[in-house]
């Protein structure tokens, strides 16, 4: 254990047992606790979690970089295994609990064409939507300097990936429409929707106007079907608010 954690790793989680999960509920960390929660409804899965405040730039500390080169949250750590082991990345973190934590597949599929299709899903919004609907946020919400071809370009890239899901579940180009991203007929939930949904469902956030999805019926409803889940709930609920100064804790040594 003190070869893999730093002297300056927050005890919250150095100190960890089983599963720990060091997150922010932004999006990306959505997805991951969404994924716990669920796990914890379907097998009593159990994890310890870390909350962070990245406005305090604490995912560049030494002892975060250790655990994720990337500097990003959230980071799954799975002290089960010796030494333990660390994973980043939202959708390998997504993929490597339903490794180790569903093995009923419930949450993913044991069908190896139904899994490509789980894996394509998952891939084209972390690779493509997600990435445009997060520089979107930032040029549209929170820059200092608004550049109008940034805004105007990721936005229309954002619009974009919407337009696929929603060809996708409406069943434009396939026999019907679907509930769910991946599974044969109408789909089954699964981690290609919880991979997706955290950044989708915060279009209103993002800027995008009632008029700018009205071309969008099934994927809204996508969206209400998934938020009404109470495991998504808790997932994005208060639980997951930051309240613990970790980088203070990692200065003190405490």
């Amino acid at each position: 254990m003190s070869e893999f954690y730093m002297r300056t790793t927050p005890p919250s989680v150095k100190d960890a047992k089983g599963l720990h999960l060091v997150t922010q509920s932004t999006p990306n960390g959505q997805k991951v606790q969404i994924l716990l929660e669920e796990l914890h409804d379907i097998y009593g899965t159990a994890w310890d979690t870390t909350l962070v405040d990245i406005r305090t730039n604490v995912q560049k500390s030494d002892w975060f970089l250790r655990l994720n080169p990337n500097g990003r949250i959230p980071i799954i750590i799975d002290n089960n295994r010796s030494p333990p082991f660390a994973v980043m990345e939202t959708s390998a973190e997504l993929l490597y609990l339903l490794d180790v934590a569903d093995r009923n597949h419930v949450l993913g599929f044991e069908d190896e064409l139904e899994r490509s299709q789980c894996l394509q899903w998952l891939f084209f919004w972390h690779g493509g939507g997600a990435p445009n609907q997060g520089q979107f946020n930032f040029f549209n919400i929170f820059a200092k300097e608004k550049v109008p071809y940034a805004i105007q370009r990721f936005k229309s890239e954002t619009l974009r990936n919407f337009s696929v899901l929603e060809s996708h579940l409406s069943g434009k180009f396939a026999f019907q429409p679907r509930d769910y991203l991946a599974g044969t007929g109408k789909g089954k939930y699964s981690v290609a929707d919880i991979g997706t949904w955290p950044w989708v469902k915060g279009w209103k956030f993002a800027g995008f106007s009632e008029n700018d999805v009205r071309a969008f019926p099934h994927l809204i409803a996508w969206i209400e079907r998934i938020a009404q889940r109470p495991a998504v709930r808790r997932g994005v609920g208060e639980k997951y608010e930051t309240n613990v100064d970790v980088a203070e804790q990692a200065k003190s040594g405490k």
